[in-house]
Protein backbone atom coordinates (compact mmCIF):
# COMPACT_ATOMS: atom_id res chain seq x y z
CA UNK A 1 0.00 0.00 0.00
CA UNK A 2 1.59 3.36 -0.66
CA UNK A 3 1.38 6.11 1.95
CA UNK A 4 3.08 9.40 2.39
CA UNK A 5 3.93 11.91 4.64
CA UNK A 6 1.56 15.30 4.13
CA UNK A 7 1.48 19.02 5.51
CA UNK A 8 -1.93 20.24 5.76
CA UNK A 9 -1.01 23.39 7.75
CA UNK A 10 2.11 25.20 7.79
CA UNK A 11 4.20 24.97 11.20
CA UNK A 12 6.63 22.88 13.15
CA UNK A 13 7.72 19.46 12.29
CA UNK A 14 4.59 18.12 13.96
CA UNK A 15 2.34 19.15 11.46
CA UNK A 16 4.03 16.27 8.93
CA UNK A 17 1.53 13.61 8.99
CA UNK A 18 1.45 10.01 7.45
CA UNK A 19 -1.41 9.18 5.16
CA UNK A 20 -2.56 6.15 3.09
CA UNK A 21 -3.09 7.21 -0.82
CA UNK A 22 -3.65 5.53 -4.59
CA UNK A 23 -0.76 6.77 -6.79
CA UNK A 24 -2.94 5.59 -9.79
CA UNK A 25 -1.51 4.80 -13.48
CA UNK A 26 0.75 7.11 -14.96
CA UNK A 27 -0.62 9.59 -17.62
CA UNK A 28 1.15 10.48 -20.86
CA UNK A 29 4.43 11.58 -20.34
CA UNK A 30 4.64 10.35 -16.90
CA UNK A 31 6.21 7.61 -14.76
CA UNK A 32 4.91 5.72 -11.55
CA UNK A 33 7.72 5.40 -9.47
CA UNK A 34 8.04 3.13 -6.55
CA UNK A 35 10.76 5.11 -4.64
CA UNK A 36 13.33 3.64 -2.44
CA UNK A 37 15.23 6.92 -0.85
CA UNK A 38 14.52 10.51 -0.74
CA UNK A 39 16.84 13.14 -0.23
CA UNK A 40 16.52 15.45 2.92
CA UNK A 41 16.86 19.20 2.06
CA UNK A 42 16.23 22.27 4.18
CA UNK A 43 13.85 23.63 1.47
CA UNK A 44 11.38 21.02 2.82
CA UNK A 45 11.62 22.51 6.13
CA UNK A 46 11.47 26.16 4.38
CA UNK A 47 7.94 25.04 2.42
CA UNK A 48 7.01 22.88 5.65
CA UNK A 49 7.20 25.87 7.54
CA UNK A 50 5.63 28.49 5.07
CA UNK A 51 8.84 30.43 4.68
CA UNK A 52 8.30 29.61 0.88
CA UNK A 53 4.93 29.43 0.44
CA UNK A 54 3.49 26.57 -1.27
CA UNK A 55 -0.61 25.49 -2.14
CA UNK A 56 -1.55 22.69 0.81
CA UNK A 57 -1.81 19.56 1.03
CA UNK A 58 1.33 19.56 0.38
CA UNK A 59 4.04 16.41 0.21
CA UNK A 60 7.31 17.78 0.67
CA UNK A 61 10.70 16.60 -0.95
CA UNK A 62 11.85 17.52 -4.29
CA UNK A 63 14.61 14.37 -4.40
CA UNK A 64 14.41 10.75 -4.84
CA UNK A 65 15.54 7.69 -6.12
CA UNK A 66 13.95 4.64 -7.24
CA UNK A 67 12.64 1.84 -9.30
CA UNK A 68 10.39 2.49 -12.69
CA UNK A 69 7.18 0.38 -11.86
CA UNK A 70 4.97 1.48 -15.21
CA UNK A 71 5.20 4.24 -17.69
CA UNK A 72 2.50 6.53 -19.71
CA UNK A 73 2.02 6.56 -23.23
CA UNK A 74 4.58 8.43 -25.25
CA UNK A 75 7.26 7.79 -22.59
CA UNK A 76 10.31 6.32 -24.77
CA UNK A 77 13.54 7.35 -22.40
CA UNK A 78 12.47 4.53 -19.68
CA UNK A 79 10.91 1.47 -19.12
CA UNK A 80 9.86 -0.96 -16.06
CA UNK A 81 12.76 -1.89 -13.89
CA UNK A 82 14.70 1.24 -14.60
CA UNK A 83 17.09 2.40 -11.85
CA UNK A 84 16.00 6.36 -11.48
CA UNK A 85 16.73 9.55 -9.81
CA UNK A 86 15.32 12.92 -9.67
CA UNK A 87 17.55 15.96 -7.98
CA UNK A 88 14.15 18.65 -8.65
CA UNK A 89 10.91 16.92 -9.32
CA UNK A 90 8.70 19.70 -7.71
CA UNK A 91 7.18 18.38 -4.07
CA UNK A 92 6.04 15.04 -3.47
CA UNK A 93 8.75 13.13 -2.64
CA UNK A 94 7.78 12.08 0.71
CA UNK A 95 6.20 9.10 -0.22
CA UNK A 96 6.64 5.43 -1.18
CA UNK A 97 5.27 6.21 -4.46
CA UNK A 98 4.70 8.61 -6.71
CA UNK A 99 3.78 10.05 -10.34
CA UNK A 100 6.44 11.94 -11.88
CA UNK A 101 7.07 13.39 -15.54
CA UNK A 102 9.16 11.30 -17.24
CA UNK A 103 11.71 14.51 -18.33
CA UNK A 104 12.06 15.25 -14.85
CA UNK A 105 14.15 11.69 -14.39
CA UNK A 106 17.84 10.50 -15.07
CA UNK A 107 19.16 6.94 -15.43
CA UNK A 108 21.24 5.92 -12.61
CA UNK A 109 24.75 4.49 -13.00
CA UNK A 110 25.31 0.99 -12.11
CA UNK A 111 27.69 2.17 -9.83
CA UNK A 112 25.30 4.56 -7.55
CA UNK A 113 22.78 3.14 -5.42
CA UNK A 114 19.79 4.37 -4.72
CA UNK A 115 20.75 5.82 -1.48
CA UNK A 116 23.66 7.54 -2.56
CA UNK A 117 21.65 9.18 -5.64
CA UNK A 118 19.09 10.64 -3.63
CA UNK A 119 21.69 11.64 -0.59
CA UNK A 120 23.62 13.77 -3.73
CA UNK A 121 21.39 14.50 -6.48
CA UNK A 122 19.65 17.83 -5.85
CA UNK A 123 22.90 18.78 -3.65
CA UNK A 124 25.74 17.74 -6.65
CA UNK A 125 23.48 19.55 -8.73
CA UNK A 126 23.19 22.26 -6.82
CA UNK A 127 27.33 22.42 -6.22
CA UNK A 128 27.73 21.77 -9.70
CA UNK A 129 25.03 24.64 -10.63
CA UNK A 130 26.72 27.19 -7.89
CA UNK A 131 30.59 26.73 -9.43
CA UNK A 132 30.63 26.13 -12.97
CA UNK A 133 27.69 27.93 -14.54
CA UNK A 134 26.60 30.40 -11.87
CA UNK A 135 30.14 31.63 -10.43
CA UNK A 136 32.16 30.36 -13.07
CA UNK A 137 35.06 29.63 -10.73
CA UNK A 138 38.43 29.34 -12.14
CA UNK A 139 41.70 27.49 -10.66
CA UNK A 140 43.63 29.57 -8.18
CA UNK A 141 40.77 31.93 -7.36
CA UNK A 142 40.22 31.91 -3.45
CA UNK A 143 36.52 31.36 -2.64
CA UNK A 144 35.21 31.42 0.32
CA UNK A 145 32.14 28.47 1.42
CA UNK A 146 29.80 29.01 4.59
CA UNK A 147 28.50 25.76 6.32
CA UNK A 148 31.29 24.25 4.22
CA UNK A 149 30.82 20.67 6.37
CA UNK A 150 26.91 20.80 5.84
CA UNK A 151 25.38 18.82 3.17
CA UNK A 152 26.18 21.46 0.17
CA UNK A 153 29.03 22.35 1.92
CA UNK A 154 30.69 18.76 2.20
CA UNK A 155 30.45 18.48 -1.65
CA UNK A 156 31.42 21.80 -2.56
CA UNK A 157 34.76 21.83 -0.55
CA UNK A 158 35.82 18.90 -2.33
CA UNK A 159 34.60 19.87 -5.73
CA UNK A 160 36.07 23.36 -6.06
CA UNK A 161 39.30 21.87 -4.31
CA UNK A 162 39.32 19.51 -7.71
CA UNK A 163 39.40 22.34 -10.05
CA UNK A 164 42.02 23.85 -8.17
CA UNK A 165 40.34 26.86 -6.25
CA UNK A 166 41.55 28.46 -3.37
CA UNK A 167 38.75 27.41 -0.58
CA UNK A 168 38.60 29.22 2.85
CA UNK A 169 35.94 27.03 4.41
CA UNK A 170 34.24 28.31 7.65
CA UNK A 171 31.99 26.13 9.85
CA UNK A 172 30.44 26.23 13.55
CA UNK A 173 32.34 24.62 15.53
CA UNK A 174 36.29 23.49 15.67
CA UNK A 175 36.10 19.93 14.58
CA UNK A 176 33.50 20.34 11.13
CA UNK A 177 36.43 22.98 10.35
CA UNK A 178 38.78 20.17 10.19
CA UNK A 179 36.58 17.77 8.56
CA UNK A 180 36.37 20.70 5.47
CA UNK A 181 40.22 21.11 5.70
CA UNK A 182 40.35 17.27 5.18
CA UNK A 183 37.78 17.38 2.70
CA UNK A 184 40.51 19.81 0.36
CA UNK A 185 39.87 23.47 2.18
CA UNK A 186 43.06 25.50 2.19
CA UNK A 187 42.12 27.13 5.08
CA UNK A 188 39.81 26.21 7.64
CA UNK A 189 37.73 28.57 10.12
CA UNK A 190 35.33 28.35 12.90
CA UNK A 191 35.80 31.67 14.24
CA UNK A 192 32.74 33.88 15.07
CA UNK A 193 30.98 35.35 11.91
CA UNK A 194 32.11 38.88 13.76
CA UNK A 195 35.50 37.90 13.12
CA UNK A 196 35.16 36.21 10.02
CA UNK A 197 35.96 38.81 7.29
CA UNK A 198 39.45 40.08 9.36
CA UNK A 199 40.65 36.24 9.36
CA UNK A 200 39.37 35.83 5.65
CA UNK A 201 41.40 39.05 4.60
CA UNK A 202 43.75 37.88 6.82
CA UNK A 203 44.44 34.42 4.57
CA UNK A 204 44.45 36.51 1.44
CA UNK A 205 46.61 38.86 1.61
CA UNK A 206 44.25 41.69 2.26
CA UNK A 207 42.50 41.20 -0.48
CA UNK A 208 39.82 38.97 0.18
CA UNK A 209 37.64 36.60 -2.01
CA UNK A 210 36.55 36.33 -5.64
CA UNK A 211 33.31 34.36 -4.93
CA UNK A 212 31.59 33.36 -1.27
CA UNK A 213 28.80 31.06 -0.90
CA UNK A 214 26.33 31.54 1.59
CA UNK A 215 23.53 29.07 2.57
CA UNK A 216 23.48 30.37 5.58
CA UNK A 217 22.03 33.56 5.43
CA UNK A 218 20.67 36.14 8.03
CA UNK A 219 24.01 35.24 10.44
CA UNK A 220 26.67 35.33 7.66
CA UNK A 221 25.42 38.39 5.50
CA UNK A 222 27.51 41.23 6.59
CA UNK A 223 30.46 38.51 7.08
CA UNK A 224 29.95 37.90 3.45
CA UNK A 225 29.92 40.76 2.41
CA UNK A 226 33.04 42.04 4.30
CA UNK A 227 35.06 39.11 3.29
CA UNK A 228 35.01 39.74 -0.57
CA UNK A 229 37.43 41.28 -2.98
CA UNK A 230 36.81 44.18 -5.18
CA UNK A 231 34.60 43.49 -7.57
CA UNK A 232 33.97 40.00 -5.61
CA UNK A 233 30.50 37.94 -6.13
CA UNK A 234 28.57 37.13 -3.51
CA UNK A 235 26.56 33.88 -3.78
CA UNK A 236 22.92 33.94 -1.73
CA UNK A 237 21.66 30.19 -1.91
CA UNK A 238 20.00 29.70 1.12
CA UNK A 239 18.50 30.86 4.42
CA UNK A 240 19.69 28.17 7.14
CA UNK A 241 19.54 31.14 9.85
CA UNK A 242 16.70 32.64 8.06
CA UNK A 243 16.28 34.67 5.12
CA UNK A 244 19.44 37.80 4.28
CA UNK A 245 18.22 40.97 4.81
CA UNK A 246 17.55 43.67 2.05
CA UNK A 247 20.43 45.48 0.54
CA UNK A 248 20.59 48.44 -1.09
CA UNK A 249 22.70 48.66 -4.30
CA UNK A 250 24.68 51.49 -2.98
CA UNK A 251 26.14 48.73 -0.80
CA UNK A 252 27.58 46.87 -2.71
CA UNK A 253 29.31 50.24 -4.57
CA UNK A 254 30.86 50.79 -1.56
CA UNK A 255 31.73 47.31 -0.89
CA UNK A 256 34.12 47.70 -3.78
CA UNK A 257 31.50 47.19 -7.08
CA UNK A 258 30.37 43.83 -5.47
CA UNK A 259 28.06 41.35 -7.67
CA UNK A 260 25.21 39.62 -5.94
CA UNK A 261 23.17 36.38 -6.64
CA UNK A 262 20.58 34.77 -5.70
CA UNK A 263 20.66 31.67 -8.12
CA UNK A 264 17.50 29.13 -7.54
CA UNK A 265 18.42 25.33 -8.94
CA UNK A 266 15.18 25.23 -11.23
CA UNK A 267 16.60 28.17 -13.30
CA UNK A 268 19.43 26.13 -14.16
CA UNK A 269 17.38 22.61 -14.82
CA UNK A 270 14.56 24.19 -16.71
CA UNK A 271 15.71 21.98 -19.83
CA UNK A 272 16.13 18.40 -20.13
CA UNK A 273 18.87 19.53 -21.94
CA UNK A 274 20.26 21.22 -18.34
CA UNK A 275 19.17 18.36 -16.56
CA UNK A 276 21.26 16.36 -18.75
CA UNK A 277 24.30 18.43 -18.29
CA UNK A 278 24.16 19.17 -14.47
CA UNK A 279 23.34 15.56 -13.44
CA UNK A 280 26.04 14.36 -16.30
CA UNK A 281 28.43 16.70 -14.65
CA UNK A 282 27.26 15.63 -11.14
CA UNK A 283 27.99 11.52 -11.99
CA UNK A 284 31.41 12.45 -13.85
CA UNK A 285 33.13 13.97 -10.86
CA UNK A 286 31.35 10.77 -8.66
CA UNK A 287 33.19 8.53 -10.89
CA UNK A 288 36.78 10.33 -10.52
CA UNK A 289 36.78 10.44 -6.89
CA UNK A 290 36.13 14.44 -6.64
CA UNK A 291 32.57 14.22 -4.82
CA UNK A 292 32.75 12.13 -1.87
CA UNK A 293 29.61 9.54 -1.32
CA UNK A 294 28.81 9.99 2.17
CA UNK A 295 25.71 9.54 4.16
CA UNK A 296 25.50 11.45 7.28
CA UNK A 297 22.25 10.01 8.94
CA UNK A 298 19.44 7.47 7.74
CA UNK A 299 15.90 8.55 8.70
CA UNK A 300 12.72 5.95 8.42
CA UNK A 301 10.23 8.38 6.08
CA UNK A 302 7.42 8.23 8.89
CA UNK A 303 10.02 9.90 11.24
CA UNK A 304 10.03 13.03 9.12
CA UNK A 305 9.46 15.36 11.64
CA UNK A 306 12.29 13.72 13.79
CA UNK A 307 14.33 14.37 11.07
CA UNK A 308 13.45 18.08 10.07
CA UNK A 309 14.33 19.11 14.10
CA UNK A 310 17.59 17.55 13.50
CA UNK A 311 18.63 19.13 10.54
CA UNK A 312 16.97 22.71 11.70
CA UNK A 313 19.24 21.93 15.13
CA UNK A 314 22.49 21.45 12.56
CA UNK A 315 22.62 17.98 14.07
CA UNK A 316 23.46 16.26 10.62
CA UNK A 317 26.68 16.21 8.75
CA UNK A 318 27.25 15.70 4.89
CA UNK A 319 23.63 14.77 3.84
CA UNK A 320 20.65 12.39 5.22
CA UNK A 321 17.90 10.45 3.73
CA UNK A 322 14.89 9.12 4.61
CA UNK A 323 14.02 5.39 4.07
CA UNK A 324 10.24 4.06 3.19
Amino acid sequence: MAWRMVVRQPGGPEVLERETFDPGAPGPGDVLLEQEAIGLNFIDIYQRSGLYPAPLPLVPGSEAAGVVRAVGDGVTLFRPGDRVGYPQGGSGAYATHRLIAADRLVRLPESLSSEDAAAILLKGCTVEMLVERCARVQKGEWVLVHAAAGGVGSLLVPWLAAIGARVIAHAGHADKAARARAAGAEVALSCAFADLAEAVKDATGGAGVRTVFDGVGAASWEASLGALARRGLLVSFGNASGPAPAIAPLALMRGGSLFLTRPTLGDYLATRADLEQGCGRLFEMVAQGSVPLAIGRRFALADAAEAHRALAARETQGASILRP
